[in-house]
């Protein structure tokens, strides 16, 4: 069999649109980001890295640091996965603000003046925009976050749940642990032992399930000094949170059932 040798495609950027419609060439365009390095393993202090780089509008956060780690610098280091907003492993802060970068468009910030990248806040920074996420998921652990049933028989059939039971408790089935909302919460930042907004949310999810029978003891681990009472409703953990949960309203939900029992 004769091998075939096949021209290799054009990259996007020399891609002429005009013969088939579109509007020519794609335009791009000139952004610095400036991200937050920290090598431990060569100095103690953090410091800031820059770079120029040529990208379309359409062009997210992410592509600009895979451009940055791929073509500039190898050392650069972050978490990222799915890169379409689901597994929540590529939170940062840009430009001062807790996103995931794979959802936020170049085109949507400000050109005119460097775009900042940082690990979030409140957790152990490891490397560049690596955090230590242990404590995150610890806190998450203790809510227990798993259906309880107190009837120990194997189920013969489905637990059924009417659609308005469900929607009860649907805003908070949306996490998906990216901790934007924890590391957006200036209570957090403070105090180490505060469960924190995710952990919070993750526990209304099972409350207020009517399928789940650890409700009270949920409410109970939460009604403690660390637990939904730090919170001081300043709403950063709405804002921040990629996938538009009422994060402060589930946690003043979570008091409103501490309140309803009595322990």
């Amino acid at each position: 069999m004769t091998a075939t040798y096949a021209e290799p495609a054009e990259p996007a950027s020399q891609i002429d649109l005009g013969d088939q419609g579109g509007a020519g060439e794609l335009e791009t365009l000139t952004v610095t980001v400036q991200v937050r390095r920290y090598l431990p393993e060569f100095q103690e202090d953090a410091y800031w890295d820059t770079w120029q780089l040529e990208m379309y509008p359409t062009d997210r956060v992410l592509d600009a640091l895979h451009k940055i780690k791929w073509e500039h610098d190898g050392t650069l280091s972050f978490r990222r996965s799915c890169a379409h907003g689901v597994c929540g492993s590529d939170a940062m802060r840009i430009n001062g603000r807790n996103r995931l970068a794979c959802k936020t468009l170049l085109k949507d910030l400000d050109h005119t003046k460097p775009i900042t990248v940082e690990p979030i806040k409140g957790l152990p920074c490891e490397k560049d925009l690596i955090v230590d996420m242990e404590p995150f998921f610890q806190s998450y652990r203790e809510i227990m976050p798993f259906l309880v049933s107190n009837d120990n028989q194997e189920p013969t059939r489905e637990r059924i749940q009417s659609a308005a039971e469900r929607e009860r408790f649907d805003d908070t089935t949306k996490c998906i642990l990216c901790a934007a909302c924890t590391s957006s919460c200036p209570i957090f930042w403070t105090d180490g032992q505060y469960f924190g907004p995710a952990a919070i949310v993750n526990a209304h999810r099972f409350i207020f399930d009517s399928r789940d029978d650890a409700g009270d003891m949920r409410l109970e681990i939460l009604n403690d000094k660390e637990g939904v009472w730090r919170c001081r409703t300043t709403f950063n953990c709405t804002e921040a949170c990629p996938r538009g949960i009422q994060v402060t309203k589930a946690i003043a939900e979570v008091k409103q059932a501490i309140l309803a029992r009595s322990f």
